[in-house]
Order: C-alpha cells, then sequence, then structure tokens
C-alpha cells in the first residue's frame, strides 16, 4: 500500500520489526485491533535479522554510511500537522545500536578462473556489487543436494513425542552421500578450494544472523509457537551436541543419561555421582532441608559442598547450568532442573535451532498479523510524536512521508528512541562475531549437526563465551563450510573481547594468500575464511520508568545475552496485556482449512487467500522467503507442529500443518 493511501487512525501502531514488536503486532491483530506495523529498514527482523552473504555485505555498507549521516529533525517539517494544544516529540532516525563493526577476510580474493587477484584483508563492495549482479541468476538455480530427499511430512509427526532414546544424534545417514564429500578406500575426493568469489558466487546459501539464540524445548518461544499455531510457518532443527573446552581440548558434555553412561570422560564414580546430582536437581524443591544452610552460597560452592569433582562441576557450572560462578545456589538449580526437563521432548539435547536462522522467526509472527489484517510498510518510519499537552498521551504520530496517523497505543523499538529521552542510559553491551570457517570444531563422526560450545573466561574478570556452530544442514552456509557465532557480554570492542578465543579455537592465517590457506590444511584447527566483529546494545536492563516519554509508549528493547528468547516473549506479553488487558495473549490461529467463509456465491473460500483479498497489505512483497529451499530428511529436523495435540483442546484433524 502506498503511504498516502494509509488509513488515518489505527489501534496500535508499531515502529520495529524485532522479535518483541512482531509478537506484539501479530497478538494484537489476532485479537481484533487496528495494526500498523512500521520499520525504517528495507528487510524485516530489525536487529534479528538474518542476511545472505552478498545481503550482509551491503549491509555493511549501509550500516556505515547511516553512521556519517547526521540525524535532522526540523520543527518546521511537522508543523502543518499540528494542532492548537499539541506539541512534537521526536525520535531518533539513525540506528545507534551497533557499534565497533570490523570485517576481516582470510580467502584469496581471485575469481573462480584465477585471473588477476583482488586487494586482501578487508571486502570491496565495488566486489560484493558486481559479483551479485552476476551472480544472482546463477544462485536461483542452485543445487541443494542435501535437501532434496527425504523431505519431511508435518502430518506423519503429529502427537509424536519423541525421546533421547528413541531420537538418534543429529547425523544424517540416507542422505549423507549427497551432503559432504565421502573418504574411503574406494574413492578420494580433493575438497574444493574455497575463494573469496566461491562466498559471493553461493552467497544465497549463507543466513547470516546478527544475533545468535537457541530455544529450550521447554521453552517459552517454543509453548508460544505452538499455542498460537504460528509453528506452521517454519520448521527446526535439534541441536546434535553440546560442547565445551576443558583443559585445552574441546570435549562433550554428558547431560542425558545415555550421553553419562557412553561418556569416556567420566570414571564410574563421577557417572553415579553426577546421575544422583541430576536427579536431585530434578527435585529440589522436595529437598528444602538440604538448602537450609546453602542460602547464601554461590552455585559453585554449591557444587563443592555436593563434593563433586573437579570435571563434574566445570561440566555443570559452564555446560548444563550455564550461569557464572558467584550465581545464587536457586538460580543455578533452577537453571539445571530447566535444561534437564528440555532433554528427549525432540532429540537428544534441550535445544532447537530454526531453519534458516533466528530471523526466520519475528517474520513468522509479522506473517500471522498479516493473516489478520495487519498493515506492513518497510522503508517506512514515524518520524514524531503528537503529544497532546492535557493528557500527556501520544494522541498520533507523523511518518517519515508527512502523513498525520491517530492511534491509541504506540510501540517503539528501543533503537528509535533519543538519548536525552533516555533517563536512565546505563546499559549492556553484547560482544558478537560471526565467523565462516572451512571445518567443524568437533570431530564428531556426523559433519551435518549443530552444536553448542562453551568456553570459560580466559581471565577471571573476562565475560564466559557461548559459541554455537551450524553446519550446511541448518541452511545458514553453503556445503563445505561451518558459520559459528560467538557472543558474550562486552567488557570492551566485540575484536578486543572474542579474538583471543577465535585465536585459540581457529587456524587464523596470517596473510591472506593461497599458500597459507592451503598450507593450514593439515592444521588440526578449523581455517577462518572470513570473520565480523561488533558490539550490540543490550537495554534489557532498562523498564518503562527509564524513558521520559508519554504512559501510552511503550518501548521494546532488542535482544539480550542470554541464550534463549524468554526476556523478549515475558516483555511482549506485558506490554500487550497493558494494551488489552481483557484480551488472551496470542489465542490459537485457525487452520485454513477448517474456515469458511460466507461468499458472494456461497462457496467456501480458502483463508490465507481471502485473507489477503480483504486488506492484508505489505509494501513491496509479503514476509521474505526468497531464501527457502526444501528442507533437510526427517532424521534430522524437528516439527513443532507435533506437540500440538498435547497443549491445544482441538481434534487431532484440527491441528494438521498445512
Amino acid at each position: 500500500m502506498a503511504a498516502d493511501n494509509l488509513p488515518s487512525e489505527f489501534d496500535v501502531i508499531i515502529l520495529g520489526t524485532g522479535l518483541t514488536e512482531s509478537v506484539i503486532a501479530a497478538a494484537c491483530s489476532r485479537v481484533g485491533q487496528r495494526v500498523l506495523h512500521l520499520d525504517r529498514r528495507s528487510y524485516y527482523a530489525g536487529n534479528w535479522a538474518s542476511f545472505t552473504f552478498n545481503s550482509l555485505l551491503l549491509w555493511i555498507e549501509e550500516y556505515k554510511a547511516q553512521q556519517e549521516t547526521p540525524s535532522t529533525n526540523s520543527v518546521q517539517e511537522c508543523s502543518d500537522q499540528i494542532e492548537n494544544g499539541e506539541e512534537v516529540v521526536f525520535l531518533s532516525s539513525v540506528d545507534s545500536s551497533i557499534s565497533n563493526l570490523e570485517v576481516f577476510s582470510y580467502v584469496s580474493e581471485e575469481s573462480a578462473d584465477d585471473e588477476q587477484p583482488m586487494a586482501p584483508v578487508m571486502y570491496s563492495l565495488l566486489t560484493a556489487v558486481e559479483e551479485i549482479n552476476g551472480c544472482n541468476t546463477e544462485a536461483q538455480h542452485m543445487d541443494f543436494n542435501a535437501c532434496t530427499e527425504g523431505d519431511i511430512d508435518p502430518q506423519n509427526l503429529q502427537g509424536k513425542e519423541q525421546t533421547s532414546q528413541s531420537h538418534e544424534p543429529c547425523q544424517l545417514k540416507e542422505n549423507q552421500k549427497d551432503q559432504q564429500p565421502i573418504t574411503s578406500p574406494e574413492k578420494v575426493e580433493v575438497k574444493k578450494k574455497i575463494t573469496y568469489s566461491t562466498l559471493l558466487k553461493e552467497g544465497r546459501r549463507f543466513n547470516i544472523d546478527l544475533v545468535s539464540k537457541l530455544l529450550y524445548s521447554r521453552g517459552l518461544l517454543v509453548d508460544l509457537l505452538i499455542k498460537s499455531n504460528v509453528s506452521r510457518y517454519t520448521e527446526f532443527k535439534n541441536v546434535g551436541c553440546i560442547l565445551t573446552c576443558h583443559n585445552g581440548k574441546v570435549e562433550q558434555v554428558p547431560c542425558s543419561r545415555a550421553d553419562v553412561f557412553g561418556s569416556k570422560q567420566l570414571t564410574v564414580v563421577e557417572k553415579r555421582m553426577l546421575m544422583k546430582f541430576l536427579t536431585f536437581c530434578l527435585e529440589f524443591e522436595q529437598h528444602q532441608e538440604e538448602l537450609q544452610d546453602c542460602t547464601e552460597m554461590s552455585f559453585l560452592e554449591f557444587l563443592k559442598c555436593k563434593k563433586l569433582t573437579e570435571n563434574l562441576q566445570y561440566f555443570i557450572l559452564h555446560s548444563i547450568a550455564m550461569v557464572s560462578q558467584d550465581a545464587p545456589v536457586n538460580n543455578g538449580l533452577k537453571a539445571t532442573q530447566h535444561f534437564l526437563r528440555c532433554l528427549g521432548r525432540y532429540g537428544n539435547t534441550p535445544f532447537l535451532f530454526p531453519l534458516y536462522g533466528v530471523g526466520e522467526i519475528p517474520q513468522c509472527f509479522c506473517r500471522m498479523c498479516a493473516v489478520f489484517g495487519g498493515i506492513y510498510c518497510l522503508r517506512h518510519s514515524v518520524q514524531c510524536l503528537v503529544v497532546d499537552k492535557e493528557t500527556g498521551k501520544c494522541k498520533a504520530v507523523i511518518d517519515s512521508h508527512g502523513q498525520r496517523l491517530g492511534c491509541n497505543y504506540f510501540v517503539v523499538e528501543d533503537s528509535y528512541i533519543r538519548d536525552d529521552q533516555r533517563i536512565q542510559r546505563t546499559y549492556k553491551q553484547i560482544s558478537r562475531a560471526v565467523v565462516i570457517t572451512d571445518r567443524s570444531i568437533s570431530h564428531s563422526e556426523s559433519d551435518q549437526q549443530i552444536s553448542l560450545v562453551t568456553v570459560p573466561p580466559l581471565e577471571p574478570s573476562s565475560p564466559a563465551i557461548r559459541m554455537v556452530e551450524l553446519s550446511s544442514s541448518s541452511m545458514t552456509c553453503m556445503p563445505g563450510t561451518y558459520l559459528v557465532h560467538l557472543t558474550c557480554l562486552s567488557s570492551g570492542s566485540a575484536h578486543e573481547d572474542l579474538a583471543p578465543v577465535v585465536s585459540r579455537l581457529f587456524h587464523v592465517p596470517s596473510i591472506c594468500t593461497e599458500e597459507s590457506v592451503q598450507g593450514s590444511e593439515e592444521n588440526e584447527k578449523p581455517v577462518i575464511l572470513w570473520v565480523m566483529y561488533f558490539n550490540m546494545r543490550d537495554t534489557s536492563g532498562l523498564d518503562s520508568s527509564s524513558y521520559n516519554l508519554p504512559s501510552n509508549v511503550h518501548v521494546c528493547s532488542g535482544p539480550d545475552d542470554s541464550l534463549d528468547s524468554d526476556f523478549s516473549i515475558n516483555l511482549a506479553e506485558s506490554v500487550f496485556h497493558q494494551l488489552v488487558p481483557d484480551e488472551e495473549f496470542c489465542p490459537p490461529a485457525p487452520n485454513p482449512e477448517d474456515i469458511i467463509y460466507d461468499c458472494d456465491q456461497g462457496e467456501g473460500a480458502n483463508f490465507e487467500n481471502d485473507s489477503h483479498k480483504e486488506g492484508v497489505v505489505i509494501e513491496g512483497e509479503d514476509v521474505p522467503q526468497e531464501n527457502k529451499q526444501q528442507t533437510s530428511s526427517s532424521e534430522t529436523t524437528a516439527s513443532i507442529g507435533q506437540e500440538m495435540n498435547k497443549y491445544d483442546t482441538q481434534s487431532p484433524s484440527q491441528v494438521n500443518n498445512p
């Protein structure tokens, strides 16, 4: 819908398409609210977004250009829309939530035909644009051999809860021969050389997240996806391996019963001690007498009091509870209990990862909002708020096209708020690194699994680092490469925080030459091909009292530093209940095949098709799905839809995914 054709009145106007804002939009639209969802960016999900490799290079250039553009807001631009008794509150026109961005390339920049080499180390935008224009056609016809067989059938998964005993570790069987070259006595395939030109040509196979998150299988986000029926829009892969860096080596963490008894890192005595402690954690509320003298202890001190060995203390603290050493006992026990309760629901670990990246989740909720009548406009922002002087509430907004739009409530992402509108200006920063490597950090038999790796602090004052390694089966990188995300709380710039860990776990070529990269093939460590460092603002510690804004303006923080998305879901529900306190939060959406409309001809109409005919408008195109390819085999992909029989009161015929 063109900007000048927008309706003039809405119940809720939402600025920003991050996870929290998208959930609020879907929840409000679902209960009949008139929702206008805007974003000044040209893509969905904001700082939760996922980019192809080529798009990420352009995003980097746009980010740098934006930082150089001064913020310009003029009262004169809005004066024609202001009436007596009103005042204007301007929003920020520049996103300052990302900082200290640095990019390094360690692959040869020569073309596939060994033409003249290009400048090393830092990427060239000119090269990226030329390659994008020349390779888009080829990218559209790429052959995803890894995904053409064994496609999942959601109807076969309804009501079948998998357990760790019946779900094998994440490895391919029937399709493994198509996924990666197999070295055997009969046939040895030489690994293809990866150049910068290769990364650009295969760029559409990458889906690189700005934020690294996993889903606990019994977490708030999974429960919301099931309850709201939004799970029909995406699929997930179980995290197959939990690793940790211990004694200078990468070791697997025994967390399930099968892992504990099959572990070679633990002695028989340690296995019994670990099983006894984990059993205690599952029911620790029933053993308060054992905790009476431990309430003032840290979780690490509590583990020592339980006479657990150093090995067990290390595994529990860093890879199961995943809390700091000085965390309270109760927090550590609850985290351990939550971890254990999530085991076995979809696989051998508690975690799921959305195929094609974390950026898929906000888009799923945007799609739900659009189905129920929400209006979407990208490259469209709010310039200022119109505040009634008498009531002190926001009564309208003026968008970037100069149109005045009335609203009852306004929801805005924190990055749109000016610094002078924050009463509390202290907030955390997250350090992020995105690394493309040539092989996995683990030595698992399967080369198509997702791994969660915990790296304890290198120094007592340094933060712990969380690492998620994604294979090509997650649809986030091209075959023959791995995408690695590193995240920690910032103590300095992202490069200062994470570069020492990157150089410790991976081989970093000293110069960008063919000899340096090929000469490292014999190195046991994975070779870094490309890496990006940046800091991201974390305002999850701020609340409504931290902003000098009207009472009907609700600010949503961006991604926080935690592994899951529970904070964002809790915040979305809290804001929703302030907007419409008497309505249910994200009730189940009807299935398309179960809905019949009374058309003029008296015939039934398809739900989703009719919803788009009745005013579901998205500027440009629908929620982007252009990167979708067929999903991986049913042995490695989990569908949340199978849980709907347990959580909904509908009959099995009503819960099949469309």
